[in-house]
């Protein structure tokens, strides 16, 4: 009498995308040394910034050394410059801001987690962004206004 052999579905095997993992010493200290040099660089931009247009003068960024009056229309283009001026010297301060926590969040150790989902982010985010608190999922609906947030 031959036995029946039963025969057992094969079990699937569920391969689940691989997360980024908790960033290492090393990691840690690279993207630290990242957020520093970027935060320099900030700096001496903001500096420039200030000294090439809202310190100078009229006198001092045209070389008009007479006394003519000044045409309402050069006014005009020294009022867009300024204004252009503060604006990037604004967004510069909110990165530097951004930098600033992020160093605070390497020191906690939370850098690299997402303050929205609790995830790691992706070391590719933080490589291009590296003041990043959110993953790029959690970004765009912040952005998009679905879940309340910072930007």
């Amino acid at each position: 009498m031959a036995q029946e052999r039963k025969k057992t579905p094969k079990k699937r095997v569920v391969r689940s995308r691989k997360k980024a993992g908790p960033l290492s010493a090393t990691d840690l200290e690279y993207f630290k040394e990242q957020l520093l040099r970027k935060r320099r660089e900030i700096f001496r931009n903001v500096f420039e910034i200030e000294g090439e247009t809202l310190k100078k003068s009229r006198l001092d960024a045209s070389g008009d050394l007479s006394s003519m009056p000044i045409h309402m229309a050069d006014l005009g283009t020294d009022n867009y410059e300024q204004e252009f001026a503060l604006g990037l010297m604004d967004s510069e301060r909110r990165i530097l801001h951004e930098i600033d926590a992020a160093l605070e969040r390497i020191a906690q150790g939370t850098y690299g987690i997402c303050e929205g989902t609790g995830e790691p982010i992706p070391r590719a985010r933080l490589e291009a962004q590296p003041w990043a608190r959110y993953c790029v999922e959690y970004a765009r609906m912040v952005e998009e206004g679905r879940i309340e947030g910072e930007l």
